[in-house]
């Protein structure tokens, strides 16, 4: 099935200067957001394009909550609507924001951070006295724990402040009893902040043992992190996630400790952990990163990631467990292995979930829905849109260091393809990324393709198409067809090389990230690229 589509997308001048800035996409001759597809029957609604959708319109919700790579989940409320951001790592500009009024239905603004500051980990996103706070972690040399700052969620958002910390990843902002504000870092550390939140006071003290599992449990390590903060009934609740965020099925999970002050001393839940996968043969795997949140309707749940089983290519998804308080104050997660559909929180109103992938290029959306891989700091300036074209200058040899373009798709199948022309002595093709040395996929220049596989670059048959081409990728379930057309689209001729690529995920290279649609130029010149379309299959 085909869908005929239209989209619109913004461009704003900053400071006299063009600036490509996300917009809210408006579309029409698509399914209507979240109608049913008669060709799916694997439980989901769909929406935008068959893409999965965990609203099912019956008062209940199907996990993912957001599917595809959205790790580490940071969740605000603020009065009636929900912000949540996830670690983008390299991508940028990266911090998308989204947001909610229900819990379930979720839809991206903007990317906060617009400046490549290194491998972006777990944030804590935050409000305090009115203005909003990102503190966001960083591999790089030296790694360090940043601040940026917003009077507005939609920004304009700050320079990153660095405020130094290289031995702590995944600050926790909490405000304590008597108004005091904390970094709550990994290892069960924390330091003060000053007044405004913007530098440290002191330094860091250790203030937490974490409760450590059995030694029998098949884990990746101890790996204590993650830590968040909330109140409630007059307790501090701290969360924490051990066990390694990947490596065995079974090894993340998540613990629990409480106090009575924000300055302890915290006591350890009876009952840790309080998630945890226990058998490969569940629906999610490697559950845990988790925070707590209430709904418009007083109840209270929890959002934390996982790997769909069968599916690392799809990075960490972002899951939704409701909760209860016990007779003893403490919660416990009430969803079970998050397999069956749930009934939904209530209250809210729903926001559009998602938006569509396809892109007809009138404009260009980076931020909200593309995102260039570890780019340098003039990356933006590569791309533009005129004519209905995305016009990206080459740069590089391949995509090992072309600084793709890149989308987040969470189907367990589909197909994407678009229309391809290069400059003489340019190349440009669509691959599937995972990161600088492992993708796949399909380049040409005038005379010859050339064939991405494993994070090389390998035969070079001849090309018929010459300069212009059509090109689609489609992935079912890890197997790989890529098709080539020199008619736009009337034609295609299936290309000599499968792939098979299950392995294209973490626990083979490492990074935390997924496999994701890409474009590159690559050589000289500048690339065209138009009509760019995505089917969940």
């Amino acid at each position: 099935m085909t869908y005929n589509r239209r989209e619109t997308f913004g461009l704003a001048l900053a400071g006299g200067t063009a600036a490509l800035v996300p917009t809210t996409p408006a579309v029409a001759e698509l399914p209507k957001q979240g109608a049913c597809v008669s060709r799916f029957d694997d439980g989901w609604r769909r929406g935008f394009e068959g893409q999965r959708v965990a609203d099912l319109g019956d008062g209940r919700f199907l996990n993912p909550l957001i599917a595809g790579d959205h790790p580490d989940p940071a969740i605000l409320k603020d009065g009636a609507d929900y912000y949540m951001t996830f670690s983008s790592f390299d991508s940028y500009p990266g911090l998308t924001i989204w947001h909610s009024r229900d819990l379930v239905n979720w839809q991206p603004r903007k990317a906060a951070l617009t400046k490549n500051i290194g491998s972006v980990w777990a944030v804590s996103l935050e409000k305090h006295d009115g203005q909003y706070f990102l503190y966001i972690p960083v591999k790089a040399k030296p790694n360090a724990i940043h601040v940026i700052w917003a009077d507005h969620i939609d920004g304009p958002w700050s320079d990153p402040i660095d405020l130094g910390l290289p031995d702590h990843i995944d600050p926790c902002h909490a405000v304590g009893e008597d108004g005091s504000r904390w970094l709550f870092l990994s290892g069960g550390d924390r330091i003060r902040l000053a007044d405004d939140g913007l530098s440290t006071v002191g330094k860091v003290e250790h203030v937490y043992d974490p409760w450590r599992y059995p030694d029998t449990w098949d884990v990746e390590g101890f790996s204590p992190e993650g830590p968040k903060i909330v109140r409630h009934g007059g307790w501090f609740y701290m969360i924490t996630a051990v066990g390694g965020t990947a490596g065995p099925p079974t090894g993340h999970m998540v613990i629990v400790a409480r106090s009575r002050s924000i300055h302890g001393p915290w006591t350890n839940d009876p009952a840790n952990p309080v998630v945890r996968t226990v058998s490969t043969d569940e629906k999610w795997w490697s559950r845990g990163h988790a925070s707590l949140v209430e709904a418009p309707d007083g109840s209270w749940w929890s959002i934390y990631h996982g790997f769909e089983n069968g599916y690392w290519t799809l990075g960490r998804q972002a899951l939704l467990d409701p909760i209860r308080w016990t007779a003893n104050g403490w919660f416990a997660m009430t969803g079970g292995d998050l397999s069956k559909p749930l009934a939904k929180p209530k209250g809210g109103a729903a926001v559009p979930h998602g938006q569509p992938l396809s892109d007809d290029f009138r404009r260009l959306q980076v931020g909200s829905k593309w995102n260039f891989f570890r780019p340098g700091p003039a990356e933006r300036s590569r791309a533009r849109v005129e004519g209905g074209a995305l016009i990206l200058q080459a740069t590089g040899t391949a995509p090992v260091d072309s600084s793709p373009l890149m989308l987040i798709a969470g189907d367990q199948a589909y197909r994407f393809e678009c229309d391809v022309e290069t400059a003489p002595g340019g190349t440009a093709g669509l691959v599937l990324f995972y990161d600088d040395r492992l993708y796949c996929g399909l380049g040409f220049d005038e005379r010859r393709f050339v064939t991405h596989q494993y994070g090389n670059e390998r035969g070079r048959p001849a090309n018929p198409h010459g300069r212009r081409m059509r090109i689609r990728i489609t992935n079912t379930r890890h197997i790989v067809a890529i098709h080539t057309s020199g008619d736009a689209g009337k034609s295609w001729h299936r290309f000599d090389r499968g792939m098979e690529v299950s392995g294209y995920h973490h626990n083979v290279r490492g990074g935390f990230l997924m496999l994701r649609p890409g474009l590159y130029s690559a050589g000289s010149g500048e690339a065209r690229f138009r009509d760019f379309r995505y089917e969940a299959l």
